[in-house]
């Protein structure tokens, strides 16, 4: 079953709200299950410190370093399967982009590999290799930003 096919039907589950979906084609089977976890965030209560003691005067502190801007993700080249990113086709070759190289829209940018099948994901659009958002060989999710591409 080719990439295309599974990225419309990937897309059919995410818009449809349906929970699963199987398709056999020939003697290729596929199984979309969409998870619904709720991901909840729990946030410390403050804690009340005792009134201390007057301290001598000290030196003044540092200003704290400014948070980094934070990144633009709605242009990001995203997954179109949950899978293994791998960089490179195999551990000894060299990875097909890197950060700060020239892409053309249909260039291979990295490789998803889902159900022991390697899948080449291509570039979505022409431009410059901003940033590698995936480290090699971890897990990723539909529609995680895999790449920043201006």
């Amino acid at each position: 079953m080719d990439l295309r096919k599974l990225k419309k039907l990937i897309d059919l589950v995410e818009e449809s709200g349906i929970a699963e979906i199987e398709v056999t084609e020939g003697e290729e089977k596929v199984r979309i299950t969409r998870s619904t976890v709720a991901q909840t965030v729990y946030a410390p209560a403050p804690v009340q410190a005792a009134p201390a003691a007057p301290a001598p005067a000290a030196a003044p502190t540092p200003a704290a370093p400014a948070a980094p801007a934070a990144r633009d993700l709605s242009a990001a080249q995203k997954s179109p399967m949950v899978g293994t990113f791998y960089r490179a086709a195999s551990p000894t070759s060299a990875p097909f982009v890197e950060v700060g190289q020239s892409v053309k829209a249909g260039d291979t940018l990295c490789i998803i590999e889902a159900m022991k099948l390697m899948n080449e994901i291509e570039a979505e659009k022409s431009g410059t290799v901003k940033e590698i958002l995936v480290e090699n060989g971890t897990p990723v999710e539909y529609g995680e930003p895999l790449f920043i591409i201006e």
